[in-house]
């Protein structure tokens, strides 16, 4: 039987955050290299195969942006004990009351934010250390994600406290005094903007992405402790295709 892309495509809009997710007790296994890796996620199950048909795919080449007015983005994290949890595809901080952004005036809620080595999107072809994803939900089911570019460099004290308590192997772990996840943000607030997906399965397309351009930086021994755990854990690049790709 032959497949509409836009119906499947619109079936995982109806519940995007238990399918977009996707990283719940009995879904499909996947992983990021070799068999079942990301060349082969739209083969494992059929809930995954935007991961293979979709046309606005994430992550993206940042390369030559249109600049443009690309509406306030207003954040407005709260400072918490977060529970970190090694999911078994990456670092995962996750809380009760988290806050969350303004974007062009709507509010989103701050679900979870977690980290991939290295960077999923690139600058010009050229991938940084790490980046840290923020997953924004609304009442009607859109996701925002804020992406954070990260380098080797000085000290990020959240950062430190995150890799810490991040245990080694599946499992939870709350950290011991409250941290504020505004602490992971640069100070040039120029970013990207585009319309892509989830960068893990079921690679849905309903991601209003919004990178810093700016990247922050980490201590190297933090990155290292990260990729102890997770050698790689990045989507490879997506076609940009027809899309836009603004920057203000």
């Amino acid at each position: 039987m032959s497949l509409n892309r836009r119906g499947f495509i619109a079936g995982l809009m109806t519940c995007p955050i238990c399918a977009g997710l996707a990283m719940a007790e009995g879904a499909p296994k996947w992983v990021y290299e070799g068999k079942d890796g990301a060349a082969d996620w739209g083969k494992i199950d059929r809930k995954f195969e935007a991961c293979s048909i979709g046309s606005e795919q994430s992550p993206v080449d940042l390369k030559q942006p249109i600049v443009a007015d690309i509406g306030p983005l207003r954040i407005e994290w709260k400072p918490e004990a977060f529970e970190i949890e090694n999911n078994g595809h990456t670092i995962e901080a996750e809380g009760h009351h988290m806050g969350g952004i303004q974007l062009d005036g709507k509010p989103f809620e701050l679900k979870q934010f977690h980290f991939h080595h290295p960077s999923e999107h690139a600058l010009g072809g050229e991938r940084t250390a790490m980046e840290a994803h923020f997953v924004h939900a609304n009442e009607a089911g859109k996701l925002a994600v804020v992406g954070v570019l990260m380098k080797a460099g000085a000290r990020n004290t959240e950062f430190a406290a995150i890799m810490a308590a991040a245990p080694g192997t599946e499992g939870k772990k709350a950290l011991a005094a409250p941290l504020n996840p505004e602490g992971l943000l640069p100070a040039n607030h120029k970013r990207f903007r585009y319309e892509g997906s989830l960068t893990t399965p079921p690679c849905s397309e309903i991601v209003d992405w919004n990178v810093f351009e700016t990247p922050i930086e980490v201590d190297a021994a933090d990155i290292a402790k990260f990729k102890s755990i997770f050698p790689m854990n990045a989507r490879p690049l997506q076609a940009m295709g027809r899309r836009f790709l603004l920057k203000g």
